[in-house]
């Protein structure tokens, strides 16, 4: 049996870990949008491939991640990778990668920039909102 990625889910995951609010993901995409219609969009299994690509770049996140990230399969393999203590079997030989092509501090870091740019912006659209009230 099959399991589907869940688009929306994704979506939800994402902006979460971003530690974006639906309603700041509303402003962003634009005026037709508010906290319920994101609500609605996460929900949704499938997401319309321009409303994926929109969302991938007020979020800054390759459309590839919200169409393909399975939180199973991820899973499945963080628990393979440390829970197994037999190194020696060679079915876990192509899971199990003791030094990978990147740095994670590295990512986590430029995670952290990203959100830091991303609240700067935040910031300084809400000033503009008051300044313009």
């Amino acid at each position: 049996m099959e399991q589907k990625v869940h688009q929306g889910r994704n979506v939800k995951r994402f902006r979460e870990m971003l530690g974006i609010k639906q309603e700041a993901l509303a402003f962003d995409l634009g005026e037709e949008w508010n906290q319920k219609k994101v609500s609605i969009l996460e929900q949704k299994e499938v997401v319309e491939e321009t409303l994926l690509q929109k969302i991938s770049e007020v979020m800054k996140i390759p459309v590839e991640a919200f169409q393909n990230f399975d939180e199973e399969a991820a899973i499945n393999i963080i628990s393979n990778t440390f829970n197994n203590h037999d190194h020696s079997s060679p079915q876990f030989a192509s899971i199990i990668n003791n030094s990978p092509s990147f740095n994670p501090l590295d990512k986590m870091v430029e995670l952290y920039e990203r959100m830091l740019q991303q609240q700067k912006e935040m910031i300084e659209k809400l000033e503009k909102l008051i300044q313009d009230k």
